[in-house]
C-alpha cells in the first residue's frame, strides 16, 4: 500500500462520531444537523427535467475534455460574473465531477515530486481537508498559513517567508472561506499573483462559496478577475474551482470546473484521460442549463439572508456571532471548549455542530487557529435553523 496513507487525518465527521460516543441526544427532540455544508434548499426543478429529456446519453462514453456547449456555457458565465474580457472555452475550461475530486486531482498533476527538496503545498488554517490530502498523496508537505481575527481570518500573506516561497509549488486559497466566510481582496488576490511570477508557484483558487453573499451590488471577487483588471488574459499560474453544489443546490449532480491557464489545464487534461473521471452526458447537458440561469442562483442567496437574519437575532444577545462577509456558515467563538460545546449541545439539544479543531492543524507555535469555535452550517430550512438556533440559546442560558 501506499505509505503516504498512513499520514491522512481522520476527516471531521469521524472524529465527530467519536466525540459523541458514550451519550445519545434527547428522543424527544428531532435531530437538526448545522455541521455539515451539504445544501438542503430545494435544487431546482428544471435539472431533472433536463437529466430525462438528455437520458440517452447514458448509451454514450463522455469526453474528459467535456461537451462544447457545456464549455463555452462556462466561458460565457466566468466572462459576465466576473467581468471578464474573454475566455476560451476550448483551453481555459474543463467540466469536472464536483470541485472535491478536481481539488485533489489537480494537486497529483501539479506537484512535481523530482526536485531536490521536498515540495510545499500551502493552504489557509483552518481549511478544506482535501488540500491537506491531496498535497501529502502527492508527496509534497502542506504548510498551513493561520486564518485568525487578527489577519482579518485570511492568511497573513506578508509573514511567509521567500524561503518557503522559494519551495511552494502550489498556493490554495479559498474565497470565500470555509469555515470562515471572510473574503481575499483585488489587491491581496494582485499580490499573490505577483509572487507567483517571481517564484513559479501555481495559485489554486477554491471559489464554490463565491454565489452566496448578501449584498446583491457587491458579488464577491475572484483570481481570474484580479488576472484580468493587470491585463493577463491568459490567467498564468492561475485557476479557479467553481461548483453547482452550494450555488445551485445541486451536490448530488458532481458537477463543477476548473477554469484558468491553458498550458496547466493542458496537462491536468492529460491526466484526467488516465484518472477516468468523465462527466456523464446528460449532466453535463443539465448542467448547462443550470449555468445559463440566474433566477434561481438570486432565489437561493434571499433564503440564506433570511436564515441568517433570524439566527443572528436569536443568538447574538447569547452568542456574539460576526456575520460572515460571503457564504453558508457561521463561524462562532465558543465560551470554553469548542468540543466540550459540540458535545453537550449534541446531548442536551440534539442540535450538532462541528469544533473548530477538527478542521485546522495545530501550527509551529503550537495553536490551532480553529481551537474554540464552531462552524454552523445554515443549510437547513429555515424553520429548522430557527428552531436551532432558539435551542442553541436555551443550551447557553442554562
Amino acid at each position: 500500500m501506499n505509505p503516504e496513507l498512513s499520514l491522512l487525518h481522520p476527516y471531521p465527521f469521524e472524529k465527530l462520531a467519536t466525540l459523541f460516543k458514550g451519550h445519545t441526544a434527547p428522543t424527544q427532540l428531532k435531530p437538526i444537523a448545522l455541521s455539515i455544508g451539504e445544501p438542503k434548499h430545494a435544487s431546482p426543478a428544471f435539472v431533472a427535467d433536463a437529466i430525462a429529456r438528455h437520458i440517452s446519453g447514458l448509451s454514450n462514453y463522455p469526453t474528459t475534455l467535456g461537451l462544447p456547449v457545456l464549455r463555452e456555457a462556462i466561458a460565457q458565465w466566468l466572462t459576465q460574473r466576473f467581468g471578464l474580457k474573454a475566455v476560451d472555452a476550448g483551453t481555459q475550461v474543463l467540466p469536472v465531477n464536483g470541485t472535491r475530486e478536481a481539488l485533489f486531482s489537480f494537486t497529483q498533476a501539479v506537484v512535481n515530486r523530482s526536485v531536490s527538496e521536498r515540495p510545499l503545498v500551502l493552504m489557509p488554517n483552518p481549511f478544506y481537508q482535501i488540500y491537506e490530502g491531496a498535497a501529502l498523496l502527492a508527496g509534497a508537505e502542506p504548510v498551513f498559513l493561520p486564518c485568525t481575527p487578527a489577519t482579518g481570518l485570511q492568511p497573513d500573506f506578508d509573514a511567509v517567508p521567500d524561503s518557503v516561497w522559494a519551495r511552494t509549488q502550489l498556493l490554495f486559497i479559498c474565497t470565500p472561506g470555509n469555515p470562515t466566510g471572510a473574503l481575499l481582496s483585488m489587491a491581496t488576490l494582485q499580490k499573490l499573483i505577483a509572487l507567483s511570477d517571481r517564484f513559479g508557484f501555481v495559485i489554486a483558487s477554491d471559489e464554490c462559496y463565491s454565489e452566496i453573499y448578501f449584498d446583491e451590488s457587491l458579488p464577491p471577487v475572484g483570481l481570474l478577475q484580479a488576472c484580468a483588471e493587470l491585463g493577463r488574459d491568459d490567467f498564468k499560474n492561475c485557476v479557479v474551482f467553481h461548483s453547482l453544489s452550494k450555488r445551485s443546490n445541486l451536490p448530488g449532480l458532481r458537477s463543477g470546473f476548473v477554469a484558468g491557464d491553458a498550458a496547466v489545464l493542458k496537462q491536468y487534461l492529460r491526466y484526467r484521460t488516465y484518472h477516468g473521471s468523465a462527466m456523464p452526458v446528460q449532466h453535463q447537458l443539465a448542467s448547462t442549463e443550470v449555468w445559463q440561469d440566474e433566477a434561481h442562483v438570486r432565489d437561493n442567496r434571499a433564503l440564506y439572508r433570511d436564515k441568517f437574519a433570524r439566527v443572528l437575532a436569536i443568538l447574538n444577545p447569547v452568542l456574539p456571532l460576526q456575520m460572515p462577509e460571503a457564504g453558508f456558515y457561521f463561524w462562532a467563538r465558543t465560551p470554553g471548549s469548542d468540543e466540550d460545546f459540540a458535545r453537550e449541545l449534541h446531548a442536551q439539544q440534539a442540535v450538532t455542530v462541528l469544533p473548530g479543531r477538527y478542521l485546522a492543524r495545530t501550527g509551529s507555535d503550537g495553536r490551532n487557529p480553529g481551537e474554540g469555535h464552531v462552524r454552523m452550517a445554515l443549510v437547513a430550512s429555515v424553520a429548522e435553523c430557527v428552531e436551532a438556533a432558539e435551542r442553541i440559546r436555551s443550551f447557553l442560558q442554562k
